[in-house]
């Protein structure tokens, strides 16, 4: 609409405006591919009928870590009530064999017989198993209110005394190593690590290259940070096997070289597609939502905070791919620091591009003599008239 009224120039397409357009209205005749790994980095794969279920106990810890927030607070807090309510059993099974319960009734009704029997309990204070408990929690957690207190009657409850200290803090040092787990997983410091909703595809020094554009939001870096690319496809061999999630890695380019990059402001991360790239006989009409295709993408890294390896993923569909499109720039220098604009972080504009695959291209190259350099005349420049700060002036001879 605002290109029809002059407002925004037709080459220039708002990805976001794009973005609120709901993809039932777009497509209704066939579904949408499923994805193999979704927009938020998480793997679309469901297992079922694993038999071996043992295996996850054999890893307590992963297991614990891998729970959900609910199921991990329930399993730590049913841990210290069961702790609790175990070695309260036994504390009230030592006091009721030293006969404390019996002799803690006869105290309460005629304490002067106590005083002058000389009866020593094998725990203090101990008058049923409700005073049992009580004591059990004061021993775990180490509190020491001063009512209940063991004495040297007994060396069975010296024995169990230790074994709780010990048991209680096994408990906690899981529980404190799980917490820490889960607040510091790798997948929290992906949160902060954007790439573009769509990529797109247009000419880069005079090849077609798939583009995409990655940022970080936080300041303080990725050490080490590499990125790599899969298209994952459905494939048949020459045997006639089928593999549906055939896995290809596509050589990438980028700014630094290598996979190596330097992520301190955004970076357009592009592949050139030549002959050896699974993209080689890709067109515009091939970029459909029924399409089988899939692009996915994958940034690791090291956390300079916390010195934890990071990971983030995403992937594109074929409808995803923007064609003859590219990233408007969002880094400008002000003030004698460079600054970067989020809110154009997806914004694309239209290049010219040739309408066929990067295998027509190459065996046609009259193609490229039809195609313009570039789209001056379509994003508007503001002209600034700079004043001279000095002069040059011939020295008198």
């Amino acid at each position: 609409m605002l290109s029809r009224k002059g407002i925004i120039p037709e080459e220039y397409v708002l990805t976001r405006l794009a973005e609120d357009v709901p993809d039932h209205a777009r497509y209704r005749a066939r579904e949408r591919r499923a994805r193999f790994v979704g927009k938020n980095g998480a793997c679309n794969v469901a297992h079922k009928n694993i038999r071996e279920q043992g295996r996850f106990l054999q890893d307590v810890f992963t297991t614990l870590v891998d729970l959900k927030w609910p199921h991990t607070l329930l399993i730590f807090t049913m841990s210290f009530l069961c702790s609790w309510l175990l070695f309260g059993m036994v504390w009230w099974l030592i006091a009721f064999a030293h006969g404390d319960l019996d002799h803690s009734t006869r105290l309460q009704r005629d304490p002067a017989q106590g005083a002058a029997g000389g009866f020593v309990p094998c725990v203090t204070s101990i008058h049923s198993f409700t005073s049992a408990f009580l004591f059990s929690i004061e021993v775990q957690v180490t509190i020491g209110f001063g009512g209940r207190m063991v004495t040297e009657e007994c060396p069975a409850a010296i024995l169990v005394l230790i074994v709780q200290n010990i048991v209680g803090l096994v408990i906690n040092a899981i529980m404190l190593g799980c917490i820490f787990m889960k607040t510091s997983q790798a997948h929290r410091r992906a949160e902060t690590l954007i790439f573009s909703k769509h990529a797109v595809i247009a000419l880069r020094e005079g090849r077609l290259c798939f583009m995409l554009r990655v940022g970080d939001l936080r300041k303080s870096m990725i050490i080490s940070a590499t990125i790599r690319m899969q298209v994952v496809k459905k494939t048949a061999s020459l045997e006639g096997e089928v593999v549906p999630l055939n896995q290809i890695d596509i050589q990438m380019e980028n700014p630094v070289g290598g996979n190596s990059i330097f992520l301190v402001s955004p970076l357009i991360i592009y592949h050139v597609i030549d002959k050896n790239s699974p993209l080689y006989d890709i067109s515009p009409t091939n970029l459909h939502h029924h399409e089988d295709l899939e692009i996915i993408v994958i940034l690791e890294g090291v956390v300079e905070t916390t010195g934890i390896t990071t990971q983030a993923r995403t992937s594109y569909l074929a409808d995803e791919i923007l064609w003859g499109q590219r990233f408007v720039p969002i880094v400008a220098e002000e003030d004698g620091r460079y600054s970067v604009d989020y809110s154009k972080f997806g914004n694309t504009v239209k290049v010219p591009t040739p309408s066929c695959t990067a295998r027509q291209l190459e065996e046609d190259k009259s193609i490229m003599d039809t195609m313009p350099l570039s789209p001056k005349g379509t994003i508007r420049k503001r002209s600034v008239k700079l004043k001279p700060k000095f002069t040059i002036s011939e020295e008198p001879s």
